[in-house]
C-alpha cells in the first residue's frame, strides 16, 4: 500500500524539498546514484565491466520545461558517449534515456524529442553500442514506440522497455517479438489507473511471465528487468524451452541491488547488466526506487534513524 504514497510524492515538489533537505538521504541516494557527474561514473563503469558485468547508463532527470533543458540533456549524453569511446566496452555499456528528458512533453514535444535522442543514438552507434528507450507513464507510449520504431529504421540495435502491469503490453509484446527487438520487460513504476492497469501484484506477476514467454518465443533479444528470484528463475526456464542461449537474453537489476546476485548470474555465463544511474536531478528516480520494494523504503528508514 505504501507505493502509491510514495509514487505520489514522487511529483511532490514539496516533497522533493523536505527528502533533498534531511542530512541522512544522500548516504542512502548513494546506494542506488553512484554519482552525479560522468567524472564519477565512468570508474564505476570500469569496475563493474571489469568483474564481468555489463552496464546500462542513465542520465537522471526528467521534469523538462524548456527547449534548453532538453538540449542540454541531449549533450550530457553526448558527453557521456566521448567518455566511453576510450574504454572501448562496445555494447557492454549502452545507454538508457526517458524521452522527457529529450522534451517529448513539450509543444511539439513528439518531434523534438526524436530530434534530440536520434544524434544520441548515432553517436553511440559510432563507439559499437546503442540506446534503449525507458517507459515512461502511459500517456508517453504511443510516442515512445513511435519514436523506436522511427530509429530502429537506421539503427535496428535501439531497445526499448514495455511494462508488464500495462494492460496494453502484452498486444504491445506480440509486435514487438515478430520484429525482432530488443525489449527490456520491467513490472512498472509509475502510479497508473485501474482502467489502465493491474492493480495485484500477483496479477503483475502472472502477466510478467505470460509477456516473457512471448518474447523469448519471438525474434528479438529479451532483457529481463527483475530483481525477484523467483521471475529469474523461471526467465532460466523459459529461455532452457525456447533454445535460446546464454547470449541470446540477458538480465538487468539496478546498482545497489541484490549485487551478490549481479556476480553470481555473470559467473554462471549469463548477461548480467547493472542499470546505473547518475546526475544531481535524483529525485524522481529515487523515489520510484522506494516505492518499488518496501525493503528499500526500510532501509531509508532505517538509515534515518541509525544515524541520527
Amino acid at each position: 500500500m505504501l507505493g502509491p504514497v510514495i509514487l505520489a510524492a514522487s511529483r511532490s515538489d514539496r516533497m522533493r524539498r523536505l527528502v533533498s533537505a534531511a542530512p541522512m538521504t544522500k548516504p542512502v541516494v548513494d546506494r542506488f546514484i553512484p554519482g552525479e557527474t560522468v567524472d564519477q561514473v565512468i570508474p564505476i563503469v570500469a569496475d563493474l565491466t571489469g568483474r564481468g558485468l555489463e552496464v546500462t547508463l542513465d542520465v537522471v532527470g526528467e521534469d523538462i520545461t524548456t527547449r534548453e533543458q532538453a538540449t542540454a540533456a541531449r549533450d550530457a549524453y553526448l558527453r557521456l558517449i566521448e567518455h566511453l569511446e576510450p574504454l572501448e566496452l562496445g555494447t557492454r555499456a549502452e545507454m538508457s534515456v526517458k524521452l522527457s528528458m529529450f522534451g517529448q512533453s513539450l509543444e511539439g514535444g513528439h518531434e523534438l524529442a526524436l530530434e534530440n535522442v536520434r544524434p544520441v543514438v548515432e553517436a553511440a552507434a559510432a563507439i559499437g553500442t546503442t540506446v534503449t528507450l525507458d517507459a515512461e507513464d502511459h500517456t508517453t507510449l504511443d510516442s515512445m514506440f513511435a519514436i523506436h520504431q522511427e530509429l530502429r529504421k537506421d539503427f535496428p540495435q535501439t531497445g526499448c522497455v514495455i511494462q508488464a502491469y500495462l494492460f496494453r503490453t502484452e498486444e504491445d509484446a506480440r509486435r514487438l517479438a515478430a520484429d525482432g527487438s530488443r525489449v527490456r520487460i520491467v513490472k512498472g513504476a509509475y502510479k497508473e489507473p485501474a482502467s489502465v492497469a493491474h492493480q495485484d501484484k500477483a496479477e503483475i506477476d502472472k502477466a510478467y511471465v505470460r509477456i516473457l514467454k512471448t518474447l523469448m518465443e519471438g525474434e528479438g533479444y529479451p532483457m529481463i528487468g527483475s530483481h525477484d528470484p523467483r521471475l529469474i528463475s523461471v526467465s532460466q526456464e523459459l529461455a532452457r524451452r525456447a533454445g535460446r542461449k546464454l547470449d541470446e537474453y540477458e538480465f538487468q537489476m539496478l546498482y545497489g541491488i541484490r549485487s551478490d546476485e549481479h556476480l553470481r548470474l555473470a559467473a554462471e555465463g549469463h548477461r548480467m547488466r547493472v542499470y546505473t544511474a547518475y546526475g544531481t536531478d535524483w529525485y524522481g528516480y529515487f523515489m520510484r526506487r522506494l516505492a518499488e520494494k518496501p525493503a528499500n523504503l526500510l532501509f531509508f528508514v532505517r538509515s534515518m534513524i541509525t544515524k541520527n
